[in-house]
């Protein structure tokens, strides 16, 4: 029992204070079956029903609520015993080099007053760059990538996953119409974001009934390499885009932009930090880990839809 006690926990956990398999998936760096098996060997474990689960929602039952607050306690005095341990042992200090894509760069470089706050002592550099930076012979400390891991030497962190979703601005889709099936994109006027390859990236969907990924190629009237000007354009209402979950929240909060086809929405890239060996046990590295599975934690993205 004692080598089963932590087992399941941080899976129930993430998914009581999201109310979401999906999300709490997306902060563990998991897929939601994960999640879900590990609660329910949790709770066999435990002989009580912690979790309700619908199609749609979870809910926490009353152990599940009496355990959650338990659970948070652990964790605050975990917290609390990472801090005494990075402070008898050195707190971040000196320039910390940061490499991080277009995309992420409106989601990681407002937050870096939160890492300086904590940090007096510690300076930055950021390179936003799409490229694949060779860490070592730039002397970047840590990396942020977007997709599959390129490079096994490397010491990784895992940030969460991601969703694709497609969107236009209200403007666009009051002249146009709003696309049914992904098939009917023939019809309007899609903006492509192009790759670092060069070729313009095909866009992603479910047949909207739990099967597998599939690509759809779509003919786009603009053509660009940067996400956020390609949001922009869809904003001002030039056409339909598909972008990451958590490039586009705020804007759909707001309303300035209209999310389509959500049935047919598709998981996307794992998201991960990566660091050389020798620098990754480095208190600045570490810090920094730290920091950015926070901020990917904390990102408002496009909601889930069930």
């Amino acid at each position: 029992m004692e080598g089963d006690l932590f087992t399941g926990v941080p899976h129930f956990f993430h998914a009581a204070e999201e109310r979401s398999f999906r999300r709490a998936a997306q902060r563990l760096g998991l897929t939601p079956a994960a999640v879900s098996k590990a609660v329910l060997k949790l709770e066999e474990r435990l002989g009580v029903k912690l979790l309700q689960r619908t199609s749609r929602s979870v809910a926490l039952t009353p152990e599940g609520t009496q355990f959650l607050a338990r659970c948070r306690e652990a964790m605050s005095s975990l917290q609390a015993g990472h801090e005494h341990i990075s402070r008898s042992r050195g707190l971040p200090r000196g320039e910390l080099s940061l490499s991080v894509p277009f995309i992420l760069g409106r989601v990681v470089v407002p937050a870096l007053p939160r890492l300086a706050a904590r940090y007096p002592d510690l300076s930055f550099r950021v390179t936003m760059t799409d490229r694949l930076v060779r860490l070592q012979e730039e002397q970047i400390d840590v990396g942020v990538r977007v997709g599959a891991r390129e490079d096994s030497s490397l010491i990784s962190r895992a940030l969460g996953g991601s969703r694709w979703v497609t969107v236009a601005a209200p403007s666009y889709l009051a002249r146009s119409g709003t696309p049914a099936r992904p098939e009917e994109l023939a019809r309007h006027t899609c903006l492509q974001f192009v790759a670092p390859s060069g070729r313009p990236r095909s866009w992603t969907f479910t047949d909207g009934r739990g099967g597998p990924p599939r690509e759809e190629k779509v003919e786009g009237r603009l053509r660009i390499d940067q996400g956020e000007l390609m949001l922009e354009a869809a904003v001002a209402g030039y056409g339909i885009c598909q972008v990451l979950d958590f490039m586009v929240g705020e804007r759909l909060r707001d309303g300035r932009l209209v999310e389509v086809l959500a049935r047919y929405c598709a998981d996307g890239p794992g998201l991960h930090a990566v660091a050389a060996p020798e620098r990754a046990r480095t208190p600045n590295v570490k810090a920094c880990f730290v920091f950015l599975v926070d901020v990917l934690a904390r990102a408002e993205r496009a909601p889930a839809r069930a």
